[in-house]
């Protein structure tokens, strides 16, 4: 495992872990029982099978 060979600055720690944050996931329109819901674009095809059931 690489380790570092000085220590990191706070500041320098911090910008490096805020590049990594994860970003919100696409949304795509599903109609499910006759009505369109936004769901995650990677479940679509779970919720068009019936393995899902969208909320509310």
């Amino acid at each position: 495992m690489a380790v570092p060979k000085r220590r990191m600055s706070r500041s320098n720690t911090r910008h490096r872990r805020a590049r990594w944050r994860a970003s919100a996931p696409a949304l795509v329109p599903v109609t499910v029982d006759g009505s369109t819901h936004l769901v995650p674009q990677h479940l679509r095809r779970a919720y068009e099978r019936g393995l899902l059931r969208p909320e509310g």
